[in-house]
């Protein structure tokens, strides 16, 4: 039989900005996919589309699928020709049980590779301000399993941990926890030693709770800390605070729910991450190409007839120019057109074509397009509106009023979609200051139209323009309007709106 190829990839922490290029290249090629339950959505995302999704994930006493079949699983995967994928949590080799997976491949002499992945031992810590070493602290770490088989004791030589006197990590350690510090304690730590616990290091929703080994099992209890979850022991947690840069971002652990389709959702979600947020991703509209668009072949075989050609979004840009590519046409055919955006990203989007828009209103908005369309033509010109199927009747309005010649095209259809709207409604109950971003009146109705459960007045609104506002004010959104129409300055509004809220809280207590 065609023997295939396993790559055993760590994914690190969660952050998918921690996962390595090589492990990256592996999964972006992967056929066949095994991953843990540690493994974020985001990194699960770069899986192709037609590969195989084996979850594999386990968790403390509820192991979903047994080690020994998971070795046999990835055996079976290769031996079918497929290049296979094992993804693990932070490193394959740190209590990750990597090497077990690896005997099986080794006796049936099946080619493998091994992808270092960032160590949740050291990368958590960092994440919640805490170097593992300090020389004014500690000249050493040492990390160390507090998972215990079949609820037995611990397998841990106390004693020789205390008397290093260095940092100690312990991974897979909430359900022991208590045990672990009664342990150190009995072997002679000072029950005032600083002790930390985090969990969903690196993730937007990480959490930590800082005490000393005395009262650290007592304030997780407390707060109900959960796996997966990192203990570190050591002077080095007196640094939490003040080198804490991943709390202390602007809109940290805030969630933020991003309503654009998928195919442009992409920026602003990723600039939301870096602020800090909480993003949820919940594409409810769809952006669909219209396929044999009879009509944008008959205008594009008569091009030369135009003056100018309107984009009134990066979508449009996009499918426009697939569709010359799909007709075999030269972009060339557009030399003799003057070409107009909308604003700075459909600008921008153009630029990718090598075009530089000859007209974008200073005001990004389709009033302010017409109205300067209309200055700047004459009667006699022909306009080319290459847009959504039902699109805001603004433009074309304006275009009427100052009778100019156009011929409105729709090159996409907007629809609403339901990518799972129980979540959502769920996370808007137990959330009642939870944002959403609304980039477009279609974002707004799609959102609504998804769930007919969803408490509104739970939800603060961060608005593109007044089109989008007034969606939202139908329906009794709680809605605040960017400065601009651009992404930049719906971040800029959210930034002010969540230190307006900081403020007013801070003065209630």
């Amino acid at each position: 039989m065609k023997k295939g190829f396993v790559a055993l990839v760590g994914t690190g922490p969660g952050d998918i900005g921690l996962l390595t290029l090589r492990g990256m290249e592996y999964i972006q090629r992967a056929e066949v996919v095994l991953y843990d339950r540690l493994v974020s959505e985001e990194i699960l995302e770069l899986v192709p589309f037609d590969a195989k999704k084996i979850d594999v994930g386990k968790e403390s006493s509820n192991h979903s699928v047994p080690q020994e079949k998971i070795n046999q699983m990835l055996l079976d995967e290769a031996l079918k020709g497929k290049l296979t994928v094992r993804l693990k949590g932070g490193d394959p080799f740190l209590f990750g049980r990597g090497g077990e997976e690896l005997e099986m491949l080794i006796e049936n002499n099946i080619p493998f590779e091994v992808v270092p992945g960032i160590t949740s031992a050291i990368s958590v810590p960092a994440y919640a301000g805490i170097p593992v070493t300090h020389r004014d602290f500690c000249s050493s770490v040492h990390i160390i399993t507090g998972h215990k088989k079949n609820n037995t004791e611990l397998d841990i030589n106390f004693k020789a941990l205390v008397a290093l006197d260095g940092t100690l990590v312990f991974m897979m350690s909430v359900s022991s926890l208590k045990q672990i510090l009664d342990g150190l304690m009995g072997a002679g730590m000072n029950k005032n030693m600083p002790a930390a616990i985090i969990e969903n290091g690196t993730r937007a929703y990480q959490r930590k709770i800082v005490g000393t080994v005395e009262n650290l099992f007592e304030k997780a209890e407390e707060e109900k800390i959960k796996s997966p979850s990192v203990v570190v022991i050591g002077g080095v947690c007196l640094l939490n605070e003040s080198l804490d840069w991943f709390s202390n971002r602007p809109l940290s652990g805030k969630k933020v729910i991003v309503t654009r389709p998928k195919i442009s959702g992409g920026t602003l979600s990723s600039k939301l991450k870096e602020l800090g947020a909480d993003v949820i991703d919940y594409p409810c509209i769809e952006i669909c190409e219209i396929k044999k668009n009879s009509r944008l072949e008959r205008v594009l075989n008569h091009i030369e007839s135009f003056d100018w050609l309107v984009f009134t979004s990066k979508n449009g840009v996009s499918l426009f120019f697939d569709y010359l590519r799909q007709l075999k046409k030269d972009f060339r055919v557009l030399s003799g057109l003057k070409i107009a955006a909308i604003g700075s990203q459909t600008a921008l989007t153009l630029s990718d074509y090598g075009i530089i828009a000859d007209f974008v209103p200073e005001i990004y908005d389709g009033t302010h397009l017409a109205e300067g369309l209309c200055k700047i033509t004459g009667a006699h010109e022909k306009i080319l509106l290459a847009r959504a199927q039902d699109g805001n009747t603004e433009i074309i309005d304006i275009l009427d009023t100052n009778g100019r010649q156009y011929e409105d095209v729709p090159i996409y259809k907007t629809i609403y979609a339901n990518p799972g709207s129980q979540r959502i409604e769920a996370l808007i109950r137990d959330n009642p200051d939870i944002y959403a971003t609304f980039t477009s009146a279609s974002t707004v109705e799609g959102f609504v139209k998804s769930g007919d459960n969803f408490d509104l007045n739970n939800i603060t609104g961060i608005c593109i323009g007044k089109q989008t506002a007034k969606a939202a004010k139908k329906y009794g959104i709680k809605h605040y309007i960017s400065c601009e129409a651009t992404i930049e300055s719906m971040l800029k509004k959210l930034k002010e709106v969540q230190d307006e809220h900081n403020k007013t809280t801070k003065a209630e207590k």
